[in-house]
């Protein structure tokens, strides 16, 4: 059985740096067989949101997994039109009656939606002083967000999830996230395919025999970034996790970080929009 490395975060819990993504993962049965053979090949972190649709599957995968619960870190996210303090605190519960657990790891907000991010924010903090998630955070918040949340916040953000890939870096929000004791998760750390065609990682993975998404998690690993690739195929959910036995070279490290472009495949936190 694999072993991931785990990031102490601000308030000394553990956080593994590799996590399975579960966003689209609609059908039930196939859903719930991705997350229980990642659950018995040794991954130990499952990001789900109330947006997936699939709070409940994970809570049931976990159930019929032979892994205890406490070994899990569970995040989930509440989607932007129940944001606001109560509304939040409202959304949690929801959440958490779905997942069918009496806590959750990690809670964040999953846009900063203006006029409302901050007060979303509070009620979080309500919920980590009332010991029902373990760990605050946000998503795709970017440093100025992060700073109206320094000015009233109790307690900062232990986490802050962003698209980041090699073509992507963030590396301003990145470092600013680090000096404030802020880990950081990748969302779509393989850039949600569009850069699975890049000649120079084909190369570097050829270099080390090793698959092109292992390449770049293991990229996202030595920058100190926790990563939750979504895949529902078995040879692939391994696949993405087979990234500790081997380390990228301080000129490939900086290599790959050269790629990066600025390409979003997402929204950009500062004007996003969803009609959904």
């Amino acid at each position: 059985m694999a072993s991931i490395p785990t990031k102490t975060l601000a308030n000394g819990i553990k956080m593994p740096y590799l996590g399975l993504g579960v966003y689209k993962m609609t059908d039930r049965e196939e859903a719930l067989q991705a997350m229980v053979k990642a659950l018995e090949s040794g991954y130990r972190a499952i990001d789900t949101a109330a947006l997936y649709g699939n709070e409940k599957e994970v809570g049931e995968a976990i159930r019929a997994s032979n892994v205890p619960r406490e070994e899990v870190f569970v995040t989930t996210k509440v989607w932007n039109t129940d944001q606001g303090y109560d509304q939040t605190l409202r959304a949690f519960e929801t959440s958490l009656e779905k997942l069918g657990l009496e806590y959750i790891d990690l809670y964040l907000t999953h846009w900063p939606v203006e006029g409302k991010f901050l007060d979303t924010y509070r009620a979080i903090e309500r919920l980590y002083e009332e010991k029902l998630i373990r760990v605050t955070g946000v998503s795709n918040h970017h440093q100025h967000h992060l700073e109206k949340i320094f000015v009233k916040a109790n307690v900062k953000p232990m986490v802050d999830q962003i698209e980041l890939h090699p073509y992507l870096s963030q590396k301003p929000l990145v470092n600013f996230c680090s000096d404030n004791d802020i880990a950081v998760t990748a969302w779509g750390p393989l850039g949600r395919g569009k850069i699975l065609n890049d000649e120079i990682i084909s190369k570097i993975a050829h270099h080390y025999n090793k698959t092109f998404a292992q390449i770049i998690l293991r990229w996202h690993y030595q920058n100190d970034v926790i990563t939750i690739p979504k895949s529902v195929t078995p040879s692939r959910i391994i696949e993405n996790m087979n990234i500790f036995d081997f380390e990228l070279s301080e000129e490939d490290m900086k290599t790959i970080d050269s790629l990066n472009r600025d390409y979003r495949t997402g929204q950009n936190p500062d004007n996003f929009q969803f009609d959904f």
